[in-house]
């Protein structure tokens, strides 16, 4: 527990990125603690979930006694749809189980004695992601019982929107980016894919509830429809998700995986270069030395892509000099998670700019 609580609180009124206003109000002591958890959420709804790590354990700097901290410091560091645990390097995926593990039973401990039913709900599902504290023999057993104990949370409070994604999280992790047959169109036998569109569909139809302020739903529908037959049914969702959370990079540039597809180069364009400018701004205040890296780089490629379908050299030749000068060398050696084999997809990129026009 000691390695959890080792940081030294920050207050939250202190300069920090905009990240706009969703949140979730949990059961804490502390003002500051709520605001790190909202922050917490926000950013692994956000995919940068070494940010919403640190978040989170800003929230147990200011009460230590937190369960649904804990619970999400266990969540953010576990795996996710661009990171399933076949993904982690060995020495990623014992600092990672370890972590988790300690952090979901200390949320058990501290909901015991201090925490709503429907927190300590999702802090009894989260146990199921981190059975032992060493890695799992077999881990698509582990996610099949992390979804299975989050369908026990949903069938109980499935009106909740975060619990609503949560649960599609769960169900779309046991079989990531495979969700459809893409040879067909049809859902792909071996995946919940039906019972995430329930879930996700449900939950987007109340918006009197908020659905359309909730990163997390918005951004999860967009990756289920991406690689359907329908990907324009995702259209609106993307449309309030695109400027949702203002210092996300990765949020501004979701919904351009639904521009690409329906041929909306401009507004991909615009898109992803509001997503550049925002990770370049994370850059500036953090480095390059995080994961998230992977992600600013697949935000500048992804504007580049538009670019050249739109036939617009300078745009995708600026792109791609702004994103070689946010990836120094030393990143490419971090053995982990092993950077370079996240990151050498990008470095021909240039190349690639230079046949797409002629040159």
């Amino acid at each position: 527990m000691s390695s959890l609580l080792a940081m030294s609180p920050v207050l939250a009124s202190n300069e920090y990125y905009d990240l706009g206003s969703f949140g979730r109000t949990i059961t804490t002591t502390s003002t500051d603690a709520q605001i790190w958890f909202n922050r917490g959420l926000t950013w692994v709804y956000s995919f940068n979930h070494a940010e919403g790590a640190y978040c989170f354990q800003q929230a147990l700097a200011h009460d230590p006694e937190c369960a649904m901290a804990y619970w999400g410091l266990a969540y953010a560091v576990g795996p996710n749809y661009n990171k399933p645990w076949e993904k982690f390097d060995q020495g990623d995926l014992h600092t990672s189980v370890q972590r988790g593990y300690n952090a979901a039973r200390e949320a058990r401990k501290h909901a015991a004695v201090r925490a709503t039913p429907l927190e300590r709900a999702l802090v009894d599902a989260i146990q199921s992601r981190f059975p032992t504290c060493e890695p799992a023999e077999d881990y698509p057993a582990v996610n099949r019982d992390y979804a299975a104990a989050m369908k026990t949370v949903y069938e109980t409070y499935g009106r909740d929107l975060d619990v609503a994604t949560l649960y599609a999280d769960a169900l779309m992790n046991m079989t990531p980016w495979a969700l459809w047959d893409l040879f067909t169109g049809k859902p792909n036998p071996k995946a919940p894919t039906m019972e995430v569109k329930a879930v996700l569909e449900r939950a987007l139809a109340q918006e009197e509830d908020g659905a359309l302020l909730n990163p997390g739903l918005l951004h999860l529908y967009i990756h289920f429809v991406e690689m359907s037959p329908t990907p324009e049914l995702g259209i609106n969702a993307a449309d309030h998700l695109r400027d949702l959370v203002p210092d996300a990079g990765h949020i501004h540039h979701m919904p351009t995986h639904l521009d690409i597809l329906i041929g909306d180069w401009r507004r991909s364009i615009s898109s992803n270069y509001k997503s550049t400018l925002a990770d370049d701004k994370y850059f500036q205040k953090s480095g390059a030395k995080n994961f998230y890296t992977f992600y600013r780089l697949h935000d500048y490629h992804s504007l580049i892509y538009a670019a050249m379908f739109a036939g617009k050299s300078k745009v995708a030749f600026d792109a791609v000099t702004r994103m070689e000068s946010t990836v120094p060398e030393e990143v490419l050696q971090i053995q982990s998670p092993p950077m370079a084999d996240w990151l050498e997809q990008f470095l021909p990129i240039h190349l690639h700019i230079m046949v797409r026009f002629g040159m």
